[in-house]
C-alpha cells in the first residue's frame, strides 16, 4: 500500500495590503428630486411680491432689474400726469377768458395756441397709458421668469442626449459629407 504525506511548515511572513482610492466627484451637481410644484410656487411669489421668485429661484441679479423697470414706469406716469394737468388748466383758463397761464407769454399772442394745448394734452394721456403698460408688462415679464427659471432650474442636463456632427469622406467621389447625429440612450 502507498501513501503520500504532504508536510507544510508555518510561515512567519505576513502580507499588507495598502490600496489607495482615488474618489473623483462628478463634474455634474447632485441630482435634486424633481419638484413639479415649484415653477407655480416661484410665479405666485412673484406675483404677490415682485422679486420674490427671483429669489427663490436664487437669481437675484433680477431683483433691481424688475424694480428699475417698474419704478421708471410709473415715474413717467407721475410726470405725464402732472403735464396733462398743466395743460388741461391752461386750456380750461383760456377758455374761461384769462390770459395769464405759463403758455401764453408776454404779450397778446400766445406762445402756445389752444390746438396745440389740446394736441399736448392727448399726448400726455397717451403717454400715461403707456407708461401704465410698461409698468405692467415688467410686473408679467415678473411673474414668467420665476416660472421659467424655476423649470429650467430643474431641467436635466445628463449623457442621455447628445447632439454631435458628422463628417464622412464619399469614397466614390472623394467629397466629404457632413451631417449631424443624435443619440438617445433609454435606460
Amino acid at each position: 500500500m502507498a501513501s503520500s504525506l504532504f508536510a507544510q511548515t508555518s510561515d512567519t511572513l505576513t502580507v499588507t495590503k495598502n490600496e489607495k482610492v482615488i474618489v473623483v466627484r462628478d463634474s455634474l451637481r447632485l441630482q435634486e428630486p424633481y419638484d413639479p410644484l415649484a415653477p407655480s410656487r416661484a410665479a405666485f411669489y412673484s406675483a404677490v411680491l415682485p422679486g420674490l421668485g427671483q429669489a427663490y429661484n436664487k437669481k437675484y441679479w433680477k431683483i433691481p432689474i424688475i424694480y428699475i423697470g417698474m419704478a421708471s414706469g410709473v415715474y413717467f406716469y407721475v410726470q405725464n400726469d402732472k403735464d396733462y394737468d398743466r395743460f388741461r388748466n391752461a386750456y380750461k383758463r383760456r377758455l374761461a377768458g384769462f390770459t395769464d397761464d405759463e403758455f401764453f407769454g408776454n404779450g397778446d399772442t400766445p406762445v402756445i395756441s389752444n390746438d396745440r394745448l389740446i394736441d399736448a394734452q392727448k399726448s400726455a394721456r397717451k403717454n400715461k397709458d403707456v407708461s401704465i403698460i410698461v409698468s405692467l408688462a415688467f410686473y408679467l415679464v415678473n411673474i414668467i421668469d420665476a416660472n421659467v427659471d424655476a423649470h429650467l432650474k430643474q431641467y436635466n442636463v445628463s449623457d442621455d442626449l447628445t447632439l454631435e456632427p458628422n463628417f464622412e469622406m464619399n469614397s466614390i467621389n472623394n467629397e466629404a459629407n457632413y451631417g449631424l447625429s443624435l443619440k438617445l440612450k433609454l435606460k
